[in-house]
């Protein structure tokens, strides 16, 4: 077995992530030089699950968007000829006016002022496609239509619905936050971005963004998308990864804050960044900013935004055990912290041998599932499952033996348990049966 890595780690709750995820992985056969544990086989769509799979080289479309496109090729032109003609000729005049006809505007999350809904359109689209959040958005909105009902919502109720979307964290600070507002702030969220930023969950570019749509204050974002247009604009070429040179970029995106129009330019910034300053193929020659733009005048805009640090990526392998007896299955909580924090899941073991040794002796049979690769952000997870079925006679005090090993879990029905709180690599296993 390869040494297990770090675990995700769960977002901080001041933290702002940046929305660059491609879409759905292609599945990854099991690698050849592990022990074999059963049949292999590559992973099945209907397998790979939707939780998202972000990478730090690829941008996903953010707010304003469902999905790559072409933009229209007029735009550059008419920005530049409105600044021709003496208006709008800044940076923030060309985005809003390209924003205008060129941006997005029918997203369920816009042309609303009511900072739950943006709240948590911004936190559901980090590091995750719009095209994905579509669906849950609304799942969401249609149980939890408020920040009260959110509140007073068990937490399992809140992965279950969030399962499939990854990065946990984000589900656990939502209802955590929910919980603040309802109790200190008697339902209503702040009103600036100050006020919001002491929220758990809402770091610095989420709170700007709640506060300039749904507050009109004249304060600036900066998510992944934003970061690479502006740099990009700036020919800012410092590190990103120190924290000096992003206070930098921070005063920069302030300083180029219109005196008007805060909620389209801010909308305009981040369809650019989606739809347009793509990471390896940036549309130059589509970009308002064209002509303010220092690194389309150097001709290598993909050199910019520059940082050091990458994400290394690594491989992990477990069995999972599927314990069935009289019709339940038996899951355990997972650990707040690390993947797929807090919600429910088989029982794993770190090897073949060890998975043996707990198992000796139980009565009743096994079958060995198809292994499959699930891909998260930094790590290749390889899982053997292994369906266990205790016979219906089996002593109570027998099966408690067994399942004292996880003090944390406990039987789900069988037809129950896909509704849970679990990974959705794990529902799509328990729905094939």
């Amino acid at each position: 077995m390869p040494a297990e890595l770090a675990p995700e780690a769960a977002l901080p709750s001041g933290a702002d992530v940046a929305r660059e995820t491609p879409a759905s992985p292609t599945a990854i056969d099991a690698r050849e030089d592990l022990p074999a544990f059963g049949p292999r086989r590559a992973l099945h769509p209907s397998i790979a699950g939707t939780d998202p799979v972000p990478r730090a080289d690829r941008e996903a479309p953010a707010r304003g968007s469902s999905a790559r496109r072409q933009p229209d090729l007029f735009a550059a032109s008419d920005a530049e000829a409105a600044a021709a003609d003496g208006a709008p000729a800044s940076i923030a005049e060309l985005v809003i006016a390209w924003q205008r006809t060129h941006g997005r505007h029918h997203l369920p999350w816009q042309n609303t002022r009511d900072p739950y809904r943006v709240w948590l359109s911004e936190v559901m689209l980090q590091q995750t496609q719009v095209s994905t959040v579509l669906g849950y958005y609304k799942r969401f909105l249609a149980r939890f239509p408020d920040v009260r009902a959110l509140a007073a919502a068990p937490l399992d109720d809140v992965l279950a619905l969030w399962s499939g979307l990854g990065y946990y964290s984000r589900a656990r600070l939502l209802h955590r936050c929910a919980q603040v507002v309802v109790a200190e702030h008697a339902g209503a969220f702040p009103a600036t971005s100050a006020g919001l930023e002491q929220l758990p969950g809402i770091g610095r570019s989420t709170a700007a963004a709640i506060a300039a749509f749904c507050f009109g204050e004249r304060v600036a974002i900066l998510d992944g998308n934003v970061k690479r247009v502006l740099a990009r604009v700036l020919a800012f070429d410092v590190d990103l990864a120190s924290g000096a040179e992003q206070k930098r970029l921070w005063q920069h995106a302030t300083d180029l804050l219109p005196a008007a129009g805060i909620e389209r330019y801010t909308q305009g910034l981040m369809d650019l960044g989606a739809g347009v300053c793509h990471v390896r193929t940036p549309a130059c020659t589509a970009c308002p900013l064209r002509v303010r733009c220092a690194a389309a005048a150097s001709g290598e805009p993909e050199r910019y935004p520059f940082k050091t640090r990458r994400l290394r990526r690594g491989t992990r392998e477990a069995v999972w055990l599927q314990l069935e007896w009289r019709g339940s299955i038996w899951l355990v909580r997972r650990d707040a912290k690390g993947v797929w924090g807090g919600l429910w899941s088989l029982p794993e073991f770190a090897s073949a041998a060890e998975f043996d040794a707990a198992t000796h002796g139980w009565p009743g049979s096994a079958t060995v599932r198809p292994s499959f690769t699930h891909v998260l952000t930094h790590l290749d997870w390889t899982l053997h499952p292994v369906r266990w079925v205790l016979p219906e006679a089996t002593a109570e005090a027998a099966v408690s033996r067994i399942v004292d090993a996880w003090p944390s879990g406990r039987w789900f029905a069988n037809d129950a348990a896909p509704a849970a709180g679990i990974p959705a690599p794990l529902r799509r296993l328990l729905e094939e049966g």
